[in-house]
């Protein structure tokens, strides 16, 4: 066998994670110093990490965060599923692409913008700021996402299913529930996963529409971090990181888990037309 050729690409993701992953782990590094600062590391502590768990504002506004997250990927998933539905069947390949131009406008359009637009629109309705303006902003950023991540599999979706199914007497719910839902799950999920970290995360939008008794966790460590260097910063960085870290690792086992339940359903019909033969 010949040896495997060095290839400069290799090397390239290699530099890009380091570029990436460096400061986070120096970072969380230094959440265990003893000295309070990040200049030098004299001892190990859990101090920070215990502040951040006594600090009851704090783990308010962490399950502020949480809740907007859950509740606006989940209702933005609900919406884009079926937008990117009804935008797949539109007949017209023009009108198609229209929608597809505004959903792609949300993803193209920087935070600020789409902050202050939120606000200037939330002032002049006179609606109040707080938790419901917040939820709606990130279930309307977060609609687009799901909207991208849905359509590929619609259109992997083989068209013959729905076609058997309509000739085997199937209404559209049954279509909807027993067919095109199943066959696009995945997408369904990527979709859930991208609106949740995106929502967790999203500190322009935001601050623009946040309101006076309430806060997220993204703010509130703007917040914080503009009063000086504190290390139970860095202590609550390392936790949503490890958090994030492990969402990802679940959304690849269910990914996992749902290929090899279509491989071993393939399988099976397999074996059923070797039987038949």
């Amino acid at each position: 066998m010949g040896q495997k050729k060095f290839k400069w690409s290799n090397l390239y993701l290699i530099f890009v994670f380091i570029v990436l992953y460096l400061p986070i782990l120096y970072l969380i590094f230094y959440s265990f110093n003893e000295g309070g600062t990040m200049n030098s590391f004299t001892g190990f502590t859990w101090e920070y990490y215990q502040a951040v768990f006594a600090d009851k504002r704090l783990i308010s506004i962490v399950l502020n965060t949480l809740l907007v997250a859950l509740l606006s990927s989940l209702l933005a998933t609900i919406i884009g599923t079926l937008g990117a539905i009804g935008i797949h069947y539109v007949k017209k390949r023009q009108t198609r692409n229209t929608l597809m131009s505004f959903n792609n406008v949300l993803m193209v359009s920087p935070d600020v913008i789409i902050g202050a637009s939120f606000l200037i629109m939330f002032t002049f309705v006179g609606f109040k700021l707080g938790f419901a303006s917040v939820l709606l902003s990130h279930i309307a950023f977060s609609i687009p996402i799901v909207v991208l991540m849905v359509l590929p599999k619609l259109q992997e979706m083989n068209p013959s299913m729905i076609t058997a199914a309509r000739d085997l007497g199937a209404n559209n719910l049954q279509v909807l529930s027993k067919i095109i839902l199943p066959s696009i799950t995945p997408g369904i999920l990527a979709g859930y996963f991208m609106a949740f970290t995106y929502s967790l995360d999203d500190f322009a939008v935001t601050f623009f529409v946040t309101g006076n008794g309430f806060s997220t966790l993204s703010v509130e460590i703007y917040s914080r971090a503009r009063q000086g260097v504190s290390l139970e910063i860095n202590a609550l960085s390392a936790i949503m990181f490890l958090f994030a870290l492990i969402l990802v690792v679940g959304y690849y086992f269910i990914q996992q888990y749902n290929m090899t339940k279509k491989q071993k359903s393939r399988e099976r019909e397999r074996a059923k037309v070797v039987d038949l033969l």
